[in-house]
């Protein structure tokens, strides 16, 4: 273990903006993880109605008072979904207007029927309003959808979502042209962390709420952390 692994800064990246604190995937959530201290904020976003959710589930059952599937619900009915605290569902605009270049945004895009083409035309006009293009991340577990973003709006930096470890390592992340690799912390070791490394790419790790993991993270060398708790990591 270096020393270098020891201080390196950790990248907190606070997970459906701040889980741990507040209803997921809500403007309250993300509101919270500002004033918590995240580098970054994620949030999770489907296509439903010709409108953009933030919503992680492909069903509303789970973190509103609704049931059924996102997608074949109307935009009105969305709208009238209590996600918890009282808190609606938003849009992909709305989060953006709230968080205001406060933090960046790392946004998952969750379902590949349009979404891609979706978020890229809403962070087009929004860095045309002068938002930084590297503010933003778009990540994925849907590697083709994520293929067919980084065509569309090469400017903004993408992440390779993983669960578990490839046969050629991150090489994935660096065949689809992103910055990043994202992987699930049971597989996280030294040698992806290296590869990783040696192909130019960040390592974060997602989802660490607990300080000791964390610790032990950090002293791997990765380069950031999603977490429910962003207050709880390390700096």
């Amino acid at each position: 273990m270096t020393d270098a692994k020891k201080s390196a800064p950790l990248t907190v990246i606070g997970h459906r903006g701040a889980r741990g604190h507040a209803p997921e995937n809500t403007l309250l959530a993300l509101d919270t993880g500002i004033r918590l201290g995240a580098d970054w904020l994620e949030f999770d976003v489907q296509l439903a109605d010709g409108e953009l959710w933030l919503m992680h589930d492909l069903s509303v059952d789970r973190t509103t008072n609704g049931h059924g599937l996102l997608t074949a619900m109307s935009a009105d009915a969305i709208r009238a979904l209590d996600a918890g605290e009282g808190q609606a569902v938003p849009t992909l605009r709305e989060a953006l207007d709230l968080i205001d270049n406060r933090a960046g945004v790392n946004i998952e895009l969750k379902t590949w029927n349009g979404c891609a083409q979706a978020v890229a035309a809403v962070l087009r006009d929004v860095i045309a309003d002068g938002w930084p293009a590297e503010r933003f991340q778009v990540s994925s577990f849907h590697h083709p959808e994520l293929w067919e973003f980084h065509a569309l709006l090469p400017q903004v930096p993408i992440g390779a979502l993983i669960c578990g470890v490839p046969l050629d390592w991150a090489a994935c992340a660096s065949e689809l042209g992103a910055q990043i690799l994202s992987v699930s912390s049971e597989f996280v070791d030294d040698k992806l962390v290296r590869d990783a490394h040696a192909r130019g790419l960040r390592l974060y790790v997602y989802t660490i709420n607990e300080p000791a993991e964390m610790q032990a993270l950090r002293a791997l060398g990765v380069d950031g952390l999603f977490s429910d708790f962003p207050d709880r990591v390390p700096r």
